[in-house]
């Protein structure tokens, strides 16, 4: 769907685009009630600050439907097919596979939620490092981190929607 589609879309299937890329309801309802765009940039811009910031529960809620670090998401929602796409950069070693492995382990103990980095754009070792570093936060550092992610993730989502590229 590029730009013009989703321009005139019905308000539904704009939502359902939306919430592809970021199951933030209200986040999805501020972006769609923003239309129509002129360019992809301005959707862009506007979906980098809508509905700013998340609360607790929609961040949960976004970070549920993330699959680890590593491992690949299963079945057909269009969130699937973009994590899949994301992480199919990452081509990692079994020794760094089981790094990240164990790192996603102590992550999820520590924080209570999956380890959420965009992997676009990255190498498995730049992953590791992060995630690594990422340990040594605070809760509250990491809940901002976390959210950050995400909204970059949707926003790179939305992107390749936008210019017909996922």
């Amino acid at each position: 769907m590029r730009l013009a589609e989703f321009n005139t879309a019905p308000r539904e299937d704009a939502l359902a685009v939306l919430r592809s890329c970021a199951d933030v309801d209200r986040w999805a309802r501020a972006v769609a009630d923003a239309l129509p765009f002129a360019t992809v940039a301005e959707a862009l811009a506007a979906a980098r600050t809508a509905a700013e910031p998340w609360t607790d529960a929609e961040i949960d809620a976004a970070l549920a439907r993330h699959p680890r670090i590593g491992e690949r998401a299963d079945g057909g929602a269009a969130d699937a097919a973009m994590s899949r796409r994301e992480q199919s950069g990452i081509d990692a070693d079994a020794e760094v596979q089981e790094r990240l492995r164990a790192g996603n382990a102590a992550y999820e103990e520590r924080f209570g939620h999956v380890f959420l980095i965009r992997a676009a754009g990255r190498s498995a070792a730049q992953i590791l490092a992060a995630l690594d570093e990422r340990l040594t936060h605070t809760p509250d550092q990491e809940r901002r981190i976390a959210a950050s992610q995400l909204r970059e993730i949707a926003v790179l989502r939305l992107e390749s929607v936008l210019e017909g590229t996922n």
